[in-house]
């Protein structure tokens, strides 16, 4: 039988080794294909990778390990996977709650159904998905998140109509505002006296004013011109009315409607106050419970 003399790796002469023991050694590591030996007879040592009766043991050694074959039950849970319908349906609730407004009323109903969506499908896919907690947690927040949606609602129209009510207000304002500023050029172009009241809507579309200011958007009577004209101060010269009495004033009567007190509106159109132009071109926002302070003689 063949004996070999191998160099460790201390350098050291160890020999003589059978075959048998050197493939031993090439199975346990102590050896490698670098390794140097000769053969029984041979003068000089060279690589063990040169010697062809150990080839075989050193491609095992080199080889990966195939790796070991699933169990049958940890192979099926290999292939089973999470429902993404049920993590989105579970998402959109959690959003539906945290929200509200416009993207309250889509996330909770498109949450809902695909929270059944995923359930169903669940239940058919015979194990191979999983995440029916995730589906019913999202059912339950989007059912939830919808009971909420008259709660958010009767939260929000107050605030709702809060605003509108504040927006006509100021297109209100705008438009006594310019029809007082139009009074102002009729009458500078009357030798400086204030217009007939007869005819005052007409003289203000004469300065080439848009129509829309003789309209309240609070108005919902469908009239013409949402205001009226103080007739006390038509044909007075503009330098000898006092600066405080009335010129325009919100009212019901219609194109061309002049008067007094006798015309305001008795449920007034902005809450509890009332839009008024002064002489002077100025213009304010009177409560209601002052209006009968409110100057009417030149």
């Amino acid at each position: 039988m063949a004996s070999y003399t191998i160099i460790g790796a201390d350098h050291k002469h160890y020999g003589s080794v059978s075959a048998d023991s050197v493939r031993l050694w090439i199975g346990e590591g102590r050896l490698n294909a670098q390794s140097l030996l000769k053969a029984e007879g041979e003068l000089e040592f060279r690589p063990l990778e040169t010697f062809p009766e150990f080839a075989d043991a050193l491609a095992a050694k080199t080889a990966p390990a195939p790796p070991p074959p699933l169990p049958s039950d940890a192979a099926a849970m290999a292939s089973v996977r999470t429902s993404g319908l049920a993590i989105t349906s579970l998402v959109l609730g959690i959003v539906a709650i945290a929200t509200c407004g416009i993207l309250l009323l889509i996330a909770a109903p498109v949450g809902l159904i695909l929270g059944l969506v995923s359930m169903n499908q669940i239940r058919k896919s015979q194990g191979q998905l999983k995440g029916r907690g995730l589906a019913l947690a999202g059912v339950i927040i989007s059912c939830v998140a919808l009971l909420l949606i008259p709660v958010f609602a009767a939260l929000l129209l107050p605030a709702l109509a809060q605003a509108k009510q504040k927006a006509e207000t100021t297109r209100c304002v705008n438009n006594v505002k310019q029809l007082s500023v139009a009074l102002c050029i009729c009458g500078d172009d009357n030798q400086g006296h204030y217009p007939v009241a007869t005819n005052w809507c007409g003289a203000v579309q004469g300065t080439g004013v848009s129509s829309q200011i003789f309209h309240c958007p609070a108005d919902n009577s469908g009239s013409r011109c949402s205001y009226a004209y103080n007739a006390k101060l038509a044909g007075v010269e503009e330098t000898k009315a006092n600066p405080n009495t009335v010129m325009i004033f919100e009212a019901g009567g219609g194109w061309n409607a002049s008067g007094g007190p006798e015309l305001l509106l008795d449920k007034p159109r902005h809450g509890h106050a009332v839009v008024v132009g002064f002489a002077d071109g100025h213009v304010e926002i009177v409560p209601d419970s002052q209006l009968s302070q409110l100057r009417w003689n030149p």
